[in-house]
């Protein structure tokens, strides 16, 4: 049965009450009502549904079958929807934040860094949101944005914070071997060894098929994992080439994502996002510095 009204809240809450205590006299004091208002709300709820909810025996009630039935419905939509409001408070945290990235950018390069923007601002409630495709700020609740693929959209300030390159790698193992017998790990867009030869990569023998990811952290790690030869995001690979678990094939670098910040006008305003906003620009330029102090020493 499809119902063009559906019974309001406040009617479903004193069934609910009613049939729990068996009482419609403990109901209206549970709900802080009259009596007669919680029979009223019964009797609108059976005209609704077309058939008696309570057996009457005096002052005492007791659920007829189709009663039963409707009170653990109604238990569990009360409950869910009392879950539902109390997970909003997540929403109205005084100093919260939420800071949009896509997946590789966090894993690799943002999450060994938050242990040192927490210590250093311990009252600020960071939310990490990850996503896919890049947000659309207006429409959606996001304090900020830090990714490759943004563009300026309104009421948002757009800044670029740097141009990475990419360059390819593997790990000792995988180098080791000859070149002929090295797997090749595919990427999408730039990421893909089309765009390193397009922009005069040379050739390191590397063969069409092997292995293919839609996600660069995901490819960085495939590498990292030993399965074969990838172009990477210099950014993003700098630990694990530092750590010596990736080596390059080349000293070939060629242009690879333009990582940048989107900030909403609003959020801007408040002093918890300029400080996260002048910390990410920090790390950015220290990077920065690491990836050129690197090329000046393979010069």
């Amino acid at each position: 049965m499809m119902f063009k009204h559906w019974p309001p809240l406040n009617v479903l809450r004193g069934f609910e009450a009613a049939a729990r205590l068996g009482s419609f006299h403990q109901a209206a004091q549970e709900l802080h009502l009259t009596q007669s208002a919680i029979s009223q709300q019964i009797r609108s709820l059976e005209e609704l549904l077309g058939q008696p909810l309570f057996h009457r025996q005096g002052r005492s009630v007791a659920l007829t079958d189709a009663g039963q039935d409707l009170l653990a419905t109604t238990q569990d939509v009360l409950l869910q929807l009392a879950v539902g409001i109390q997970r909003l408070e997540q929403y109205r945290k005084p100093n919260q934040l939420v800071l949009n990235t896509t997946t590789s950018l966090a894993r690799h390069w943002l999450l060994p860094r938050l242990a040192d923007f927490h210590r250093q601002h311990p009252g600020i409630d960071l939310w990490l949101f990850t996503s896919d495709e890049a947000p659309n700020m207006v429409e959606q609740t996001i304090d900020l944005a830090l990714r490759s693929d943004l563009a300026p959209q309104a009421e948002c300030r757009h800044q670029l914070l740097l141009e990475d390159r990419l360059l390819p790698v593997a790990t000792p193992a995988v180098l080791a071997q000859p070149a002929a017998e090295r797997t090749t790990l595919h990427g999408e867009r730039e990421m893909d060894w089309h765009h390193w030869t397009l922009k005069g990569g040379e050739d390191l023998q590397l063969r069409t098929q092997g292995l293919n990811f839609s996600d660069p952290g995901l490819l960085q790690d495939a590498a990292s994992a030993g399965l074969g030869v990838a172009l990477v995001s210099e950014l993003l690979s700098q630990p694990a080439r530092q750590q010596g678990l990736l080596l390059q094939l080349s000293s070939h670098r060629v242009k690879g994502p333009q990582w940048s910040m989107l900030v909403h006008q609003e959020s801007e305003q408040t002093p918890q996002c300029r400080t996260l906003c002048h910390w990410l620009s920090q790390q950015f330029a220290e990077a920065a510095t690491l990836i050129g102090e690197a090329e000046v020493a393979r010069l």
